[in-house]
């Protein structure tokens, strides 16, 4: 499966909800707007987010500065004043803080907005708005997107404006980075299977967030239940950890989401069945957190609909826990995509 078969609108919505931003200003305006390519939304994303992020000023920092300087400003560094020997000169090596817009947060836009201005499949209108956010970044140094950090990008008040576009940055970045060959840059037209399966899991733990607080959905570890009293080397197990938790009661369903180009493998018999190792781990997953051995755990593999004829449809109950295989039809409505959604709350009712 790839992300050109999703409808834009729905790519809209599952990184709106992703990235935290359902409420934005500009999301009505984005999700009724017919885009050509998933690059032209994304570059709409970061023109109106990034032309009302200019309006209300860029996000500022106090950042570690050191310069060679006449006057005294913060800490001096005797170290690197003798080393470099500016006292010979009349100046001094000092450490200080300064108030400026070049945060990592502010070189990620900028990086990504020429990005894809020179690589994605933008319209050429497009292209040339982006082109004029660029002077109002010119105090912001340009990076290699490939040297982001994206899990080091914190938010509080001040910049939470950003989850969105810096979403959409990494998503960019993910699917468009030229490859290290010689020559012309050759790239993935639309956003990367990986870059996706990461926007599939992030969109289902903050649909179910959103919509169903009471179930207190999140990315849970899952310890093992093995017999501590005779138990040697238990340290080097691997820990496990779910994609989306759900907690109903005294039920708990755990839910592994799975973007693949083919949800269902095939045997040397030519049968098609549930990926081995995909059911192992649910199952995995089911046996160990369900610790009082009453079946109160249940697995479940949501795999996003591909085009096969055949597809994922199992709900069976082994040694006591019930695991399922289904998937989410990503090419439906959002209105149809949403009832099936609401469908996989029943698993912790029935």
């Amino acid at each position: 499966m790839t992300s050109l078969s999703i409808p834009i609108r729905n790519v809209y919505v599952m990184m709106a909800y992703a990235f935290r931003a359902i409420r934005s200003d500009s999301h009505d305006r984005i999700a009724s707007e017919r885009f050509e390519h998933l690059h032209d939304l994304l570059a709409e994303i970061l023109l109106l987010g990034v032309g009302a992020q200019v309006k209300r000023g860029l996000h500022h920092d106090y950042l570690q500065r050191s310069d060679e300087l006449a006057t005294v400003r913060g800490r001096i560094n005797v170290t690197g004043s003798i080393a470099t020997r500016s006292t010979v000169r009349g100046r001094l090596v000092c450490e200080f803080d300064e108030y400026q817009a070049d945060t990592p947060h502010n070189q990620a836009l900028k990086s990504v907005i020429v990005l894809l201005i020179r690589h994605g499949e933008v319209d050429p209108t497009r292209r040339d708005a982006l082109r004029r956010l660029l002077p109002y970044l010119e105090a912001v140094r340009l990076v290699a997107p490939s040297s982001i950090r994206w899990k080091k990008l914190t938010y509080h008040r001040a910049n939470a404006t950003y989850r969105l576009l810096l979403g959409v940055c990494e998503l960019v970045v993910h699917g468009l980075l030229p490859t290290q060959d010689s020559g012309d840059a050759k790239l993935t037209s639309w956003i990367s299977d990986d870059a996706m399966s990461d926007l599939y899991e992030r969109f289902l733990r903050e649909y179910y967030s959103r919509h169903h607080p009471e179930l207190t959905p999140r990315a849970s570890p899952v310890l093992w239940d093995y017999d501590s009293a005779t138990a040697y080397g238990a340290e080097h197990l691997p820990a496990m950890r779910t994609d989306i938790t759900l907690r109903n009661g005294h039920r708990t369903l755990i839910i592994d989401a799975k973007y693949y180009s083919h949800s269902l493998q095939t045997g040397r018999s030519g049968k098609k069945t549930v990926h081995s190792a995909n059911l192992y781990q649910i199952l995995t997953y089911t046996k160990n957190a369900d610790v009082n051995r009453d079946g109160s755990v249940r697995g479940l593999l949501l795999y996003a609909q591909t085009g096969a004829p055949e597809q994922p449809n199992l709900d069976v109950v082994i040694q006591g826990s019930r695991i399922g295989a289904i998937t989410l039809d990503l090419n439906r409505s959002w209105n149809h995509l949403r009832t099936q959604l609401e469908d996989i709350v029943r698993w912790l009712e029935n």
